[in-house]
């Protein structure tokens, strides 16, 4: 129970404080090449550290396999149709965040993609997901904190801002793809899958609209293996191991603290400064997370009647 409880707390907070590093090096990334040749050489990256590391790992630690050859087959089509989802679902989020880091701060960008913490819960509804009141208030409050950090004076969004939104919902459908394949499949596998399934994606849209350069991508090199091994490889392992078998949205609102993470980031590196606003939505929004881990009141239950006595 107690490794429960550290893989399902500890593990989203690790990759929080990875992917709010990881707005830096995309920010930086975003000045030399165009998004989807950034997107397809950090997913290629992750996916070949992960193979490796999968593989490694299976040779020093074999295991039998007491499968049927129809529970392996069964196996398998589930493992290509996650890795399929999933790995979709992250090329698209993947590429509208990149594409909006052009023409926002990192911090900013940071706090817009944590609004997956507001529709994570509401989508769940749809599948039969239940959501404790002190989760919607954790939404509530983090819905305050991202106003503070993205609205200002007249209702106004820019134009990285809103790929970035996009991208808020994208992140969305991959936290449930990943709920509903968890289940099914083991997690390391399937981060290899979907990495692959991201690198083909990013790889047809930059074949298609980019032309990118040897110069851009040496230039890059260092934010694409930071992105590549740690935002991607090991941030989303971390992700799928804590979302199994745990409510997808606890654990959204954990993950949401790259918004935290990336605005800390932004400011030591890049020198990024925000307002006394948008500070407070930091703090706002770093208490919704603490909020959502507090345990719920137990219901006191009725004493039982007494029983006549019997003869």
């Amino acid at each position: 129970m107690k490794t429960n409880r550290i893989r399902q707390n500890v593990f989203p907070v690790l990759a929080a404080f990875i992917w709010g590093t990881a707005f830096v090096a995309q920010s930086m990334g975003a000045d030399y090449v165009e998004p989807f040749t950034f997107n397809a050489a950090r997913s290629l990256v992750a996916a070949v550290v992960l193979s490796l590391g999968l593989g490694i790992f299976r040779l020093v630690r074999p295991q039998e396999d007491h499968r049927t050859p129809v529970q392996r087959r069964q196996d398998r089509r589930e493992l290509l149709l996650g890795g399929f989802c999933c790995g979709t679902a992250l090329a698209v989020a993947t590429n509208f965040q990149q594409l909006g880091l052009g023409s926002t701060s990192a911090g900013k960008a940071s706090f817009i993609t944590a609004l997956y913490i507001v529709l994570v819960p509401i989508c769940g509804l749809f599948f039969h997901k239940k959501v404790t009141p002190i989760i919607w208030a954790s939404v509530a409050l983090a819905v305050v904190g991202l106003y503070c950090i993205c609205v200002k004076e007249g209702f106004s969004i820019a134009p990285g801002d809103f790929y970035v939104l996009l991208c808020a919902f994208c992140f969305t459908a991959h936290i449930l793809c990943i709920d509903h394949f968890t289940q099914r499949v083991d997690g390391v596998p399937l981060s290899c899958v979907q990495f692959l399934v991201a690198t083909i994606w990013s790889a047809l849209g930059m074949v298609l609209t980019e032309s990118p350069t040897v110069a851009g991508l040496q230039a890059s090199l260092l934010p694409i293996l930071y992105v590549g091994i740690f935002s991607s490889g090991v941030a989303y392992t971390l992700q799928i191991l804590a979302q199994k078998g745990s409510n997808p949205t606890v654990v959204s609102l954990l993950l949401s603290l790259e918004a935290v993470f990336g605005a800390l980031s932004g400011a030591v590196i890049l020198h990024e400064r925000m307002s006394t606003r948008e500070y407070f939505g930091c703090a706002i929004m770093l208490a919704a997370v603490v909020l959502a881990q507090l345990p719920m009141p137990k219901k006191r239950t009725a004493p039982a009647a007494e029983q006549p006595a019997t003869k």
